[in-house]
């Protein structure tokens, strides 16, 4: 197609782009080696749809405001690298009737990639502008549905391989060695490719006697992916040490390491466990997102909780604990309290094992104990380094505790984790660990249980009407029955999980938290100093107006965010006879 011969700079000014603009985007566009298009884009100043427009003006091809998904041909994607599309900016869309390709670009420079893309799909292929947002968006969903499942990718391996012997895969050297290192490569992409896109948050590769199993675990439930076969085991885990940057000879001792990608667009970080076991190897990969946005108005918090939360984290000093057990969200609720107070007048330090996420502007140190860089020799340096607010991991014995009651009695504000059911216990806790209960009362401000809930799929929920009856044999107290049945007879609706393809057959879709936040008062401290137990704590609580996990999570019921099984189900320890 002939392109009208005109500046693109001039073209700008006629359609009213300011004049200011466009000096200071050239200025860009040279030093960055960019076009003026993409560095006008980068710049933010005009609109993408805007740009878009005027381009089709100035050149003449056809404008697309939008890209309908469902008509994207994932066979014709899997043709182009994902790299090069991106580096380019061009989508092969669909097929005309005269079978020219249709390609999307969003700058008049994706002109000239058009011949190459012609050679390589086999067609003739016509250009049409759309916003470079809509590009974006378009690119990414044409590669996701492109992409293949591990259990598809694992059929194509049996295939290739089932006339090899058993020991044909395995590694005596570095797998890239292997001239059957292609299909091994392609099953563990796959793996993570597949992991990343149905929100997993680990990836477990476990072996055992005759098998070998490969699951997810999604919203905080293990489900079964792939069982690859047993002889692939020990070039599965030598392909994911050598991503990991971890020694592959060594099989005896436990090994951990990063494994740093791209999906999408989106960096991924994956922390690697490996375990011998007996069997062979056991891997976990904590898949970790960068670039994750931590903000207290997103874990959970009902308003009341929220607003005391906040009071509790812009105190001057004491200590303020997050409680409940692994997988419960408290380094989420810690990082997003320290992402709200993380201001320039404030030196924030923190002490991790590990250090998941890179908080900006905030000084992180990962405690190694092998040369005793503890919590507590730790926390000892970090108090001579002039710190307004202390996160502490995690309080693990009786040092770091003792560390931790100084440096808040000292002027400092101490955020930390403790291992216990609920927020009453983590008083008793600190006591047997060796903590005076005199100074347990004088510095602990608020203790904050929580626990994880899944979210019903918004796709497929469907509401329904439970008797009495059935509410009390779910081992709910007369409390939140007579709440739920309040809100039932007012015309409330509650909902339970069904299944669909949006969220994999699940019934649900992401996590909330659900909170119990006890604000240490002076009631609190007469009872923690004269050594009560959880029990008598829970109860003056309670009395204060301290809302329980259970009470939480049937608010979150009643909001319809999620099932009333799901409630029972993390919150199965808690005491119903104080409901």
């Amino acid at each position: 197609m002939a392109i009208r011969r005109l500046s693109i700079e001039e073209g700008f000014l006629q359609h009213g782009v300011d004049p200011a603009i466009l000096r200071e985007v050239r200025t860009q566009a040279e030093r960055e080696g960019q076009s003026l298009t993409e560095a006008l884009a980068d710049s933010e100043k005009v609109a993408p749809e805007a740009l878009a427009r005027i381009l089709s003006d100035l050149s003449g091809i056809p404008l697309l405001s939008a890209i309908d998904p469902d008509r994207l041909d994932p066979d014709l994607v899997r043709v182009i690298p994902l790299a090069l599309a991106r580096e380019k900016g061009v989508l092969p869309l669909w097929a005309e009737e005269d079978g020219t390709m249709l390609v999307a670009i969003a700058d008049l420079s994706a002109v000239n990639t058009l011949d190459d893309l012609r050679v390589l799909i086999g067609r003739r292929c016509r250009p049409i502008l759309v916003p470079r947002n809509v590009l974006q968006t378009a690119t990414n969903t044409a590669w996701d549905r492109a992409s293949r499942t591990a259990s598809a990718v694992m059929e194509e391996i049996r295939e290739e391989t089932e006339a090899q012997a058993d020991d044909d895969l395995t590694l005596d050297a570095d797998l890239l060695d292997d001239p059957n290192q292609a299909p091994i490569i392609r099953f563990v992409n796959s793996l993570l490719t597949q992991a990343i896109k149905d929100r997993a948050s680990d990836i477990h590769i476990e072996p055992f006697e005759k098998e070998l199993v490969v699951r997810f675990r999604i919203d905080g439930v293990l489900y079964e992916i792939v069982k690859p076969p047993p002889r692939l085991q020990a070039s599965i885990v030598s392909r994911v040490k050598i991503m990991a940057g971890l020694n592959i000879a060594e099989k005896r001792i436990p090994q951990d390491g990063r494994i740093r990608t791209r999906m999408a667009g989106r960096e991924i970080d994956l922390r690697v466990s490996t375990l011998p076991v007996r069997h062979g190897e056991r891997v976990v990969m904590r898949i970790l997102e960068k670039g994750t946005v931590f903000n207290l108005e997103q874990v959970g918090m009902g308003p009341d909780t929220l607003q005391s939360f906040r009071k509790m984290i812009r105190l001057p000093h004491g200590i303020l604990l997050v409680t409940g057990p692994t997988g419960s969200g408290k380094t989420t609720t810690l990082y997003s309290a320290l992402s709200e107070i993380n201001e320039p007048d404030k030196n924030i330090l923190t002490i991790e094992d590990p250090i998941e996420y890179e908080l900006r502007g905030i000084g992180q140190t990962q405690v190694n104990p092998k040369i005793d860089l503890t919590f507590a020799s730790t926390l000892r340096a970090h108090l001579r380094q002039d710190p307004d607010i202390i996160l502490v991991g995690e309080i693990r014995d009786r040092e770091t505790a003792d560390n931790a009651v100084q440096a808040s009695l000292t002027g400092h504000l101490v955020f930390s984790t403790l291992h216990t059911n609920d927020a009453p216990t983590a008083f008793s806790r600190l006591v047997d660990m060796g903590v005076e209960p005199f100074l347990v009362s004088s510095s602990l401000i608020a203790v904050l249980a929580q626990r994880l809930v899944r979210r019903l799929c918004r796709e497929c929920r469907e509401a329904y009407r439970p008797s009495e009856e059935d509410l009390r044999h779910l081992g709910l107290g007369p409390a939140s029955v007579d709440a739920l049945v309040r809100s039932m007879e007012a015309g409330g609706a509650l909902y339970r999980a069904r299944g669909c393809p949006t969220c994999l057959g699940t019934g649900y879709q992401g996590r909330s938290g659900i909170y119990e936040l006890l604000v240490v008062n002076d009631d609190i401290r007469t009872m923690v100093t004269a050594q009560a137990n959880a029990g008598q704590v829970r109860q003056v609580a309670v009395a204060n107006g301290m809302a329980t996990l259970r009470d939480d999570g049937i608010r979150k019921v009643l909001e319809g965010v999620t099932s009333l099984d799901e409630v029972v189900r993390v919150t199965q320890e808690e005491v119903l006879a104080l409901e």
